[in-house]
């Protein structure tokens, strides 16, 4: 079982419509990811703002930050 994920980005962010659709055939196959809007909290504004999106496990708080692919979600899930 894949473990459950976030996606950190925001509305109107080419990139992360792009690593939406890299996670596609993760979510069709099982993988959960919320997709969480940067901008509902400062906080993650300055965390994030200028790395987005960046993938995080719930798990282990492990973070992928863009550019991925399909090969390095799979090594960052495994």
């Amino acid at each position: 079982m894949p473990p459950e994920c976030q996606l950190f980005g925001t509305l109107g962010c080419h990139l992360c419509e792009v690593a939406e659709g890299v996670l596609m055939p993760f979510v069709e196959h099982g993988l959960l990811v919320e997709l969480v809007d940067i901008a509902e909290r400062e906080d993650w504004v300055e965390r994030y703002g200028l790395r987005i999106p960046v993938l995080r496990r719930n798990d282990n708080g492990a973070e992928l930050g863009w550019p991925f692919g399909p090969e390095e979600v799979v090594r960052f899930l495994g």
